[in-house]
């Protein structure tokens, strides 16, 4: 066995809330299969850009069940409603849940095993059957925190709820893993902003998967900002269920880390079912982004535009997959995939994999995919205005990223303070 399965195989040992809400079984029979199929290798299609033999190779230690400190000022443009965690553990000083919206809950995820009551935790014994789904499968063996927010039905707020990961050095490499429930009712729509932050220098590895389920005419505006310290590892999957009538918009900004994989699966049930989903990816230095995509259309007349942009610097490589299966009897769908990428240096590496996939009449789809260099032509008008080749590169590459912020609506508080982070990571990304 690698000493990572190794590692994971001890901390399910010690796992406190192992059988709470009745979950014992199903824990040990997602473990069992993690370590039964193992690790995924190059030549399995899911993983060829994204090796793993380096990962294999380490052990973590389970996070401590101490909440880790770190500067308050990390958080300090973050309002209320707030919910945080550090190195993988609710923190509850730090959490604020005060201005919740009416019909609107927000739970960790450690308190409702600890309750023990079996259906509100069921969303936990999903399985995973594939073999290379395995840090699912670690996840549903090994989460025992994470959030669980719902909202009624009607239930209305503009207000984003900011969920916050923070890392933090501790005493050795630690591994956490986090489940989450966002569900909507019919009629209800939220914001929601989630934070993938560091404090120091740390390379523990944080494994989290979500469901989103939106019932019918639901609607969710999502933010995902992943900026984790250069050393650290972040596997994470996205699992999105539509309804009739749903409305789901999201934003992922992959900022950090040394190496993130984000996998986005979204399903399409309901007629009329939208999504929206953009996102960029920012390598540099040695660092490894991998996004895949898989959108499900099942539905009549549902749509997704997805517009996702790359870039990367030093030696670093960043990877997406995009696909698109548009199901028999789906008819009416229209089906919208662009992904453009700049390599920054000559050690960087970019793959890209539009896949699309249409077993329906009556659909409009199209999917591109483009790899290259900024524009010589454009560099070279804006020097001749004036302007050096820092501030000419920085406003070409700025323009480009800045097109996934369409998925919000132009003097939004919630674009405006993304596209802030974005300019930031740029700026950074110039200076490296």
């Amino acid at each position: 066995m690698s000493a990572l399965l190794d590692s994971f195989a001890n901390a399910f040992d010690s796992l406190g809330l192992r059988d709470a809400a009745g979950l014992g079984e199903h824990r040990r029979a997602a473990l069992d299969a993690a370590l039964r199929d193992g690790i995924p290798h190059a030549r399995v299609e899911a993983w060829k850009y994204t090796p793993l033999r380096a990962l294999e190779r380490r052990a973590f230690a389970a996070a401590s069940p101490a909440v880790a400190s770190f500067d308050e000022a990390l958080i300090a443009d973050l309002p209320a409603p707030r919910i945080v965690f550090v190195n993988g553990r609710f923190d509850a000083s730090h959490s604020d849940l005060s201005a919740l919206p009416s019909g609107v809950t927000l739970q960790p995820l450690s308190q409702v095993l600890a309750a023990g009551e079996p259906r509100e935790a069921n969303f936990l014994a999903r399985r995973f059957d594939r073999p290379d789904e395995l840090f699912a499968r670690l996840n549903a063996a090994l989460a025992d925190d994470g959030i669980v927010l719902r909202a009624d039905s009607g239930a209305l707020s503009t207000q984003p709820i900011h969920v916050v990961f923070i890392g933090t050095p501790a005493g050795s490499d630690q591994a956490w893993h986090l489940r989450h429930l966002i569900e909507l009712r019919e009629n209800a729509s939220l914001v929601v902003v989630e934070h993938h932050l560091a404090q120091g220098t740390h390379a523990h590895l944080a494994n989290q998967l979500a469901h989103v389920h939106l019932g019918a005419n639901a609607t969710l505006r999502h933010a995902r900002v992943q900026d984790d310290a250069a050393g650290a590892t972040l596997m994470a999957r996205t699992d999105a269920v539509l309804a009739k009538g749903a409305d789901y918009r999201r934003l992922d900004l992959e900022l950090g880390a040394g190496l993130s994989r984000h996998e986005l699966n979204a399903a399409l049930h309901g007629d009329n079912a939208r999504l929206h989903a953009n996102g960029v990816l920012l390598a540099s230095g040695k660092r490894h982004l991998d996004t895949r995509l898989g959108i499900d259309h099942v539905g009549r007349d549902t749509a997704c535009e997805l517009t996702w942009r790359g870039m990367a610097a030093g030696r670093s490589k960043a990877a997406f997959h995009g696909g698109i299966l548009i199901r028999e009897g789906a008819d009416g769908t229209n089906a919208q995939l662009s992904n453009k990428n700049l390599l920054l240096g000559e050690g960087a590496e970019i793959d890209t994999q539009p896949v699309l996939e249409i077993h329906a009449d009556e659909v409009q789809a199209a999917h591109g995919a483009t790899v290259g260099q900024l524009d010589p032509t454009a560099l070279f008008y804006l020097r001749s205005r004036g302007l050096s080749s820092e501030q000419a590169r920085a406003l070409l590459t700025a323009a480009f990223c800045r097109e996934t912020l369409s998925v919000f609506e132009p003097g939004d508080a919630l674009r405006t303070a993304l596209e802030a982070r974005l300019d930031a990571a740029l700026d950074r990304l110039g200076a490296a």
